[in-house]
């Protein structure tokens, strides 16, 4: 583990253990002020009590983990932004994903740990729960009489107090009722003083008493013989003992509750869904097959859909009355049928809603054992994210946010599980209906720290006006589109203005020129992919012809878009009322010209770009309004990275389009963009002396030449011997230096050679040497040959170590020699 894991690991997982202890407890007091009345005055010991307490934070903790997470994901990130600690490792080249990693395998740990809590530990916290509170219901109230009034909380009894001393416990003017045996007011002791003690099992009391007199009623009343009896005994001191019932705390078993379905796993659950499953099955069984007997409706077959009727449902006579008074008299039987038909569906519906009312509990139950862990990963990816965002740790900022989240959360989950136990939606749907609303939440959070933007971007919200504003402007009158283009470079980002939905009204292209042998009649790119389309072309053999601008002008665009085009006059491009804009396959100022693609790979750049700008009177110097990078790999051809930036261009076409119809474009002056002391490179057009190479040069700079001509136009070289010249295109080739090459001068018996010196085994390699190494060619072409790799041309050349190469022209224009 490296030690930056380590570092972001400590700080997640301290504070994840202490707001986990912290929101338990915080809960736990919720917990406890909720069922306070029935622990209260029940003489409960002080372990019963943890006992209680500790099974209902384990029943909290469904609560807690998620909280728990987001919380401290949140201050994670957050400190770390605040420290200006995360701008530190994203200025070292981590990023983001990179430093959530570890973050999330912990979560992903705690989501693992989550359900197992579910589904072992939270089923064992409610049985036990629902055993103690039965219990501690069970158990009466501690006694304690009150002076001054009449307390009957000892069952039998009824007692009165003139007064007591609290630091002796000796109660004085002692008045006790018997009611044992249902004798009512008949057995009254009066006392000056006594004195109470319960025994340490609490299963009787004694009640002393002194000097005191007791007055019962000896006989009862008959018919005849309505008198009563007396008697009076006085005492100097008469111990009474009371027995006592459930004053005492006495814990029973807990399988008692075994059949609640919060206090079963997944096995338990899935046992007990079966089961109901089969008994609400066959109770549905038997509903139907009593409707199936049921003489209610005379024609019960006709109201069963897999029964397949033969014949239509025709009887005669059906629907015929002798009179009005016959008709009102079916018609009513018929009502009282249907509602006689409507009560016994409610009845069976009611028979049934006991099962399916238990199944949906079950399936609720179910699906909640695994909704706590998505929740908790859910919780990640918003808590890391808005820490990354916002920069505060600690329990400020991110405590207050971390709230309403989960407040959100359990509204809505609240929410959904009861429509789900009501039956209003799916269980699925209602257990998983937070994570339906903060899974996007999650994602859109972990893209916007990915990307380091803000959560509302004003300039964002104001586009989005722009557009909706654009839109519905475009609904009646659409922007009309003038596309001039020739390669197949230009075809994409006309084939993406298409499907974008974008007026195009015409194209312009190039003229069909003949060429080749047969003089065949050549089409642009640009003009075959128009007419598949059916949009309008126009192909002008100077921009300047009348005919032309007429034919342009009658086209009404607004705007004219401009992608590997010719330079345009003045008279064209100020045409349009919003403006000419033009793709250019470099990131302006650099590699103004022609061939920008090609110029970026010979001169070994590692980046190059698109970018698009409005044209003016120079070439290529127009005002800049987007720009997007490309990285060029070490080995990649011009025609790799001419793929790249023409995807890329279509893209910034559509983007510059929609930026210029919704006004929302920021135009900067192509000077802003040159960096100090930047030497500014141009792109001139190609020529044959620049692909003749020149061996002389470094290997590294022929390498990038040979990449930035191949596959077109291609880099060639001429293998010469006696008066014999041969043409070789170079596609592709392999870097020879430092031992590579010096171990290749050995298999040739040689310590130095010249450059342009050709090294073959004349099999299967074939190199040709420069000024410090040798480049092994692996793909190239001769005159009237197809393209191959190196190993088929050496199969039909024979001693090609016998060639050497004429002098190149290549370095004369590159300006890279040795």
């Amino acid at each position: 583990m490296k030690k930056l894991d380590q570092f972001i690991l400590r700080s997640f997982i301290g504070p994840f253990f202490a707001i986990l202890l912290v929101v338990v407890f915080i809960l736990m007091m919720q917990f406890l002020w909720l069922y306070i009345d029935e622990l209260v005055g029940k003489g409960l010991s002080f372990k019963v009590i943890l006992e209680f307490l500790g099974w209902g934070s384990a029943t909290l903790l469904p609560l807690s983990l998620p909280l728990a997470t987001l919380l401290s994901s949140m201050m994670t990130l957050g400190t770390l932004g605040e420290n200006n600690e995360l701008l530190a490792i994203k200025a070292a080249g981590i990023s983001l994903q990179r430093v959530m990693i570890p973050l999330a395998l912990v979560c992903g740990v705690v989501s693992v740990g989550a359900f197992f809590i579910s589904n072992d530990l939270i089923p064992v916290a409610y049985n036990k729960i629902y055993t103690l509170r039965d219990d501690i219901g069970r158990t009466k109230e501690e006694i304690k009489i009150p002076t001054r009034t009449f307390y009957n909380g000892i069952d039998g009894y009824i007692l009165r107090v003139k007064e007591r001393n609290d630091e002796t416990g000796m109660m004085h003017g002692v008045m006790v009722y018997n009611h044992t045996g249902n004798k009512g007011n008949t057995s009254l002791t009066l006392a000056d003083s006594a004195e109470m003690k319960m025994s340490k099992d609490k299963s009787y009391l004694t009640f002393v008493m002194y000097n005191g007199s007791n007055y019962e009623e000896t006989n009862t009343k008959k018919y005849r013989d309505t008198t009563l009896q007396l008697q009076k005994i006085d005492f100097e001191r008469q111990a009474m003992v009371i027995p006592l019932k459930n004053y005492a705390f006495h814990k029973s078993d807990s399988s008692r509750f075994n059949d609640q379905v919060k206090s079963m796993n997944l096995k338990q659950l899935n046992h007990s869904q079966d089961s109901i499953g089969e008994l609400n099955a066959t109770g549905k069984a038997e509903n139907i097959q009593s409707m199936g007997r049921s003489r209610i409706l005379r024609y019960n077959s006709q109201l069963d859909t897999g029964v397949q009727h033969k014949t239509p449902f025709v009887k005669e006579g059906i629907g015929v009355w002798e009179d009005i008074d016959a008709e009102i008299k079916a018609v009513e039987k018929a009502k009282q049928n249907a509602e006689e038909l409507r009560m016994n569906l409610e009845s069976f519906s009611r028979e049934r809603y006991h099962h399916t009312f238990i199944l949906r509990l079950i399936d609720i139950e179910i699906l909640k054992k695994f909704a706590l862990s998505i929740a908790c990963l859910i919780f990640f990816f918003i808590g890391a994210p808005l820490g990354a965002l916002i920069r505060k740790g600690g329990l400020g900022t991110p405590a207050i946010i971390s709230v309403l989240f989960f407040v959100a959360y359990w509204v809505i989950d609240i929410s959904g599980v009861k429509l789900a136990r009501d039956g209003a939606v799916s269980p699925f749907s209602g257990v998983f209906f937070s994570t339906y609303v903060l899974f996007p939440t999650g994602l859109f959070l972990t893209w916007k720290a990915i990307n380091d933007s803000a959560i509302f971007n004003m300039d964002a919200i104001k586009s989005g006006i722009r557009k909706i504003k654009a839109k519905i402007m475009g609904i009646f009158k659409k922007t009309r589109i003038v596309y001039m283009g020739t390669p197949e470079f230009a075809v994409a980002p006309l084939d993406a203005l298409i499907k974008s939905g974008y007026n195009v009204v015409g194209v312009v292209t190039v003229a069909d020129k003949a060429s080749g042998r047969g003089l065949k009649v050549n089409e642009s790119a640009v003009k075959k992919y128009a007419v598949e389309h059916n949009i309008p072309v126009l192909q002008p053999v100077s921009l300047k012809d009348p005919e032309f601008l007429d034919a342009l002008k009658a086209w009404k665009g607004d705007i004219f878009a401009v992608v590997a085009f010719r330079m345009l006059p003045k008279v064209v491009w100020e045409m349009p009322p919003m403006g000419t804009f033009n793709l250019h396959a470099a990131l302006l100022p650099q590699y103004r010209g022609a061939a920008p693609i090609n110029w970026a790979v010979i001169n070994g750049d590692k980046a190059t770009g698109v970018t698009t700008f409005m044209i003016d009177e120079g070439m290529d110097t127009g005002k800049i309004m987007f720009r997007e990078q490309c990285l060029i790999d070490p080995d990649e051809n011009v025609g790799q990275v001419h793929d790249k930036l023409m995807e890329m261009g279509s893209n910034l076409v559509v983007q510059t389009v929609e930026a210029i119809i919704e006004g929302n474009v920021d135009f900067r002056v192509q000077r802003s963009f040159i960096q100090g002391s930047e030497i500014l490179r141009p792109a001139p057009k190609l020529s044959r002396e620049l692909c003749h190479i020149n061996w002389n040069g470094k290997t590294r700079h022929i390498y990038n030449l040979i990449r930035g001509l191949s596959p077109y136009p291609a880099a060639f070289t001429e293998l010469v011997k006696d008066d014999k010249t041969i043409q070789m295109k170079i596609f592709s080739t392999v870097k020879v230096t430092g031992d590579g090459f010096r171990d290749l001068l050995e298999q040739h018996g040689m310590t130095s050679v010249l450059p342009g010196t050709v090294l073959s085994d004349g099999k299967t390699y074939l190199a040709i040497t420069t000024a410090d190494g040798a480049l092994s060619v692996t793909e190239l072409q001769i005159s009237g040959k197809k393209r191959m790799a190196v190993k088929d041309f050496l199969i039909g050349f024979r001693e090609p170590q016998s060639y050497s190469t004429s002098q190149g022209t290549s370095s004369q224009i590159t300006g890279k020699k040795a």
